[in-house]
């Protein structure tokens, strides 16, 4: 939204009886880097016994009030770009029932850990009007958001991107409970040309996915480009900005 980070504290589950301590060291050291990437500083935090593992930070920062990125103030003929591809809950799915190898693992992992910070901060340079990330309610949810009752935002299906090996689990049935929740929720407010089942995906609940950028057509080729740069390799522009119009998104 443009904000600073300033300060970070650790809120912390452990199962210390069925963890080693050195899982517990590792989880608060690759917090503690994630939060001095972006400028912060880890000031203490809170651990508590749980039997399920749960990590989380209470940040405290700054911010312009003349200069927020809001999720809904679009401008018609806007185009959005997304800076990561789509399918982390389904293939964080399949990780839990053992289908997806060491590689992918690794894969989905490193896009996990990739903050969104650099693309917050390169996208300062342009002619935005709205921003948001894409997180728990997916890709569609959180267009419906941007969408809000004013605008209506027509998506191109085959821009957007999606990490390798999600479809095919998808076409498993490796689907968690949070993007059918999704898919339940919003359908009524989408619109498609063509559905087919695949479709799922641009429902798939996701966990640290990417941003959801709304800028001007003029600047949107430099943006990407500078984005791609920055590490966001698979940044595209998947979609575009008019009058509300029956549906609040279209899918093409």
């Amino acid at each position: 939204m443009g904000g600073k980070v300033l300060t970070a504290m650790n809120v912390v589950g452990f199962d210390g009886c069925n963890q080693p301590k050195e899982a517990l060291k590792l989880m608060l050291d690759g917090a503690k880097s994630k939060i001095e990437e972006c400028g912060g500083t880890l000031v203490g935090g809170h651990t508590i016994e749980t039997p399920e593992m749960l990590y989380g930070l209470s940040v405290t920062g700054i911010i312009d009030p003349n200069k927020i990125y809001k999720n809904n103030t679009l401008w018609v003929g806007d185009v959005i770009i997304l800076t990561k591809p789509i399918g982390l809950g389904i293939l964080t799915t399949a990780l839990k029932a053992d289908l997806i190898d060491t590689s992918k693992i690794e894969e989905i992992a490193l896009l996990m850990s990739q903050l969104n910070y650099k693309a917050s901060c390169v996208m300062k340079n342009y002619d935005v009007s709205a921003c948001t990330d894409v997180t728990g309610f997916g890709l569609l949810g959180h267009m419906l958001e941007m969408a809000s009752d004013k605008f209506s935002i027509k998506v191109n299906k085959k821009s957007v991107p999606i990490i390798d090996g999600a479809l095919e689990m998808a076409n498993m049935g490796i689907i968690p409970g949070g993007t059918h929740n999704n898919k339940s929720y919003i359908e009524d407010k989408v619109e498609f040309a063509s559905e087919d089942a695949e479709d799922i995906i641009l429902y798939d609940a996701q966990t640290s996915g990417g941003l959801l950028i709304s800028v001007s057509k003029a600047d949107a080729p430099a943006l990407l480009a500078e984005l791609k740069q920055n590490g966001y390799e698979n940044s595209a522009i998947i979609g575009e900005v008019f009058a509300r119009d029956k549906k609040a998104i279209s899918v093409i």
